[in-house]
């Protein structure tokens, strides 16, 4: 990695799939396209990332997430749910609550949905060696239809997160030469939530929001077995079945 913190700290597939929906004579190989990238570069017999499949989803609630990644370098990585994968962007610094930051996002590989409820340590010498940290957890709503927006290069969105809130944009920004991946920007919008401490947000939440632990007991391996992910498009009966946790009124709304 480099250390001015540019788009070629971080290894990624930057391809935009443009298809709408998968047919159904369609082969399993084609189905799972868009994370070819993301199977090819994990050996799943030395790291516990689940294998790449895309998954069908429900509901008008769709997923984000952020993690924060210590590998080579820290970063935060954001990921969006859209077309039966995670959209993903590396934030180079994390996100910021001050509409004047432009926070460094570079366009890394489609994710399956099952990587939202990872956290835990990729092996040394594996791609992404290091600690993961589900660093925030919500749903996402789009201003326009994310397709189009994503080939344009400006998606607006609002946040419903644990930390993450409010409205945010992703704007691409040119390519220059040698580039190999694609950068954007993540930027917040002028809003209640907006603030000038921009770096409050990352500052004052350093555990995650799902298990409570900290980078270095996640690194250790400590409470791995604590709460799980609670989904928005899944029935309350399914995700106390699966483990998950919630605030009982919470969870009598859903």
């Amino acid at each position: 990695m480099l250390a001015d913190g540019t788009a070629r700290n971080f290894a990624g597939s930057c391809t935009f799939p443009t298809r709408t929906g998968i047919g159904l004579g369609s082969s399993m190989a084609a189905r799972n396209e868009p994370l070819s990238e993301y199977n090819r570069r994990r050996d799943f017999t030395k790291t516990r990332e689940p294998k790449g499949k895309v998954a069908p989803t429900s509901g008008d609630r769709k997923r984000f997430l952020v993690q924060k990644h210590d590998a080579t370098r820290l970063h935060y990585d954001f990921r969006l749910e859209w077309e039966g994968v995670l959209k993903s962007w590396a934030v180079t610094r994390g996100p910021s609550l001050n509409p004047g930051d432009k926070r460094l996002a570079v366009r890394t590989e489609d994710h399956p949905l099952a990587y939202g409820d990872f956290e835990g340590t990729i092996p040394e010498g594996e791609y992404g060696g290091g600690t993961v940290m589900l660093w925030d957890t919500g749903w996402w709503e789009p201003e326009d239809g994310p397709a189009i927006a994503l080939r344009k290069g400006k998606l607006s969105f609002k946040l419903h997160g644990s930390r993450m809130k409010g409205g945010w944009a992703l704007v691409r920004i040119r390519k220059r030469d040698g580039d190999k991946r694609e950068n954007w920007l993540l930027v917040k919008e002028t809003d209640e939530i907006a603030s000038e401490d921009g770096e409050s947000l990352i500052k004052e939440n350093v555990t995650s929001v799902v298990t409570g632990r900290t980078m270095d007991e996640i690194a250790r391996g400590e409470g791995e077995k604590r709460a799980r992910v609670w989904h928005s498009n899944r029935s309350t009966a399914a995700n106390l079945k699966a483990g998950a946790i919630a605030d009982k009124d919470e969870a009598l709304k859903r």
